[in-house]
């Protein structure tokens, strides 16, 4: 383990998290709030710790998959550490354990909350838990690549270990391009939002913050009613589209960017991606067209909330806690499901759903024809055997994880359905569930035993599972000969 490199890029993280700092204290300024003391401190001593660790240069700076996730792990854990100071220090939120869960939320862009008002929050707050979902959407060492000349090409494995999704290639030929490439398009769209929110006539904070947490398909609201406070088709027709076209895989826009339309379109997870959405939000609108006036309005809010949970953005218009047992059914397996990989959603990838069911029919073609010869494809493209793998080890992990987590949880006697869905809901880093914490709801009530074991499933499920469960093998801290 070179632990040198893993100190070095550490140092980088914070100091990238100590600038970000300064715009909700900006905010803070701007509107004459106490808060700006408590972001200045964090900035000062993310600053501080930065220049400490970064003053000396490793001598080797070569780190391979071992490095990438242990740096990727304690990166995310130390950002959300000195992220809930701004929380902490001014006491709006005074639990540290609910400090922390609110911080790891933002950043893991689960936006699950402990708070019962969010309205009583300063601005700068408000924009600081936005900034996380942002940040936390692409990926802070994505961010870092795109900036820093780090130990050149070795960055792939920080990429892999970060990037959601089952594999990560490049888009040019130099990986901090394929990171620049990366976040234009995540900053382009992003601002694209902001325009159409301000054409809508909503005001520039709240459209700020509104697009922040789309991006980042996080869900943290300024309002305790979400996007049911604004009565607006078409604001809340913006942010379906813009939480749907967040899900779909970045590479797709590259190559619209690039004019090969042909092979953007011809990406199987992005068509059944959109399918899954078409289906889905079809289904859910007929079956709750008697709560509403029309069926124009029943299926405008099953398209936004299908949007929002198959994207694991967590956005609500309405409380769907409130609707039939299919709908209800349908939200919970897309919280499964989730959005593209190499997206900024949350889940399982439809990916991976996808390859999972081409080797499910490749079963079934092998035992009535045993000696035939069927090779899984993808894109037109041979899907390697190590792929495959990792699709089977990445879903007994989650499964061992899922159950594990469950049954900790109902350690506090809390009701099924309230257990089973929190941890669906903080795995595949959705935000709402089901029953006590529905959409109208909070994570305020849990035990601190059952927030802990919920803020570790939000970061493992934002890392792909595997840069967390490696801080537990005892292999993963010797040090490299």
């Amino acid at each position: 383990m070179n632990l040198a490199i893993v100190r070095y890029l550490l140092g980088w993280m914070l100091g990238v998290e100590a600038v970000f700092l300064l715009f909700p204290a900006l905010t803070a300024l701007i509107y004459q709030e106490h808060e700006i003391g408590a972001f200045l401190s964090a900035a000062l001593l993310c600053a501080v710790i930065c220049w400490l660790l970064c003053r000396r240069k490793p001598e080797n700076t070569r780190f391979y998959a071992r490095e990438g996730f242990v740096t990727v792990a304690c990166c995310w854990i130390v950002l959300a550490l000195t992220g809930a100071l701004p929380f902490l220090l001014p006491g709006e939120i005074a639990s540290p354990i609910d400090a922390l869960f609110e911080t790891i939320s933002g950043f893991t862009t689960t936006g699950a909350t402990i708070l019962s008002d969010v309205e009583a929050l300063s601005h700068a707050s408000l924009l600081w838990r936005s900034l996380t979902h942002w940040v936390g959407g692409m990926g802070v060492l994505v961010f870092m690549l795109a900036i820093l000349p780090l130990a050149g090409g070795h960055t792939i494995y920080l990429m892999r270990a970060e990037s959601p999704g089952p594999s990560v290639t490049k888009l040019s030929p130099h990986l901090r391009d394929t990171a620049l490439t990366l976040y234009a398009i995540y900053f382009g769209l992003t601002v694209l939002q902001i325009v159409l929110l301000l054409f809508g006539g909503m005001p520039f904070f709240d459209a700020l913050n509104t697009a922040l947490a789309t991006a980042g398909t996080g869900g943290f609201g300024i309002w305790n009613t979400s996007m049911a406070h604004y009565n607006s088709f078409y604001l809340q027709a913006v942010v379906t589209v813009f939480m749907i076209l967040f899900g779909i895989n970045f590479s797709f826009y590259f190559l619209l960017l690039t004019r090969r339309w042909r092979a953007a379109f011809q990406i199987e997870e992005v068509r059944l991606y959109l399918g899954v959405i078409l289906a889905s939000a079809v289904v859910i609108g007929l079956n709750i067209r008697p709560m509403f006036h029309s069926i124009w309005e029943s299926l405008h809010h099953a398209f936004f909330q299908v949007g929002s949970i198959i994207t694991t953005t967590g956005f609500s218009t309405v409380d769907f806690d409130q609707w039939p047992a299919l709908s209800k059914c349908i939200l919970v397996i897309l919280m499964l499901i989730g959005a593209c990989a190499g997206s900024t959603g949350g889940g399982i990838k439809c990916s991976r759903i996808l390859l999972m069911g081409k080797s499910v029919r490749k079963e079934m073609n092998f035992l009535i024809h045993p000696r035939s010869i069927r090779v899984n494809q993808m894109d037109g493209h041979r899907v390697q055997h190590e792929v495959m793998r990792s699709i089977n080890v990445f879903l007994i992990a989650y499964c061992m994880i899922f159950l594990v987590s469950v049954l900790l949880l109902s350690l506090s006697n809390e009701e099924m359905i309230t257990n089973f869905t929190a941890v669906a809901a903080t795995l595949n880093n959705v935000g709402p569930g089901l029953a006590m914490v529905g959409p109208t709801c909070n994570f305020s009530f849990f035990s601190p035993l059952s927030k802990i074991v919920l803020m570790f499933d939000m970061l493992a499920g934002r890392l792909e599972l595997f840069p967390m469960l490696l801080l537990f093998a005892p292999a993963t801290w010797r040090r490299s000969r």
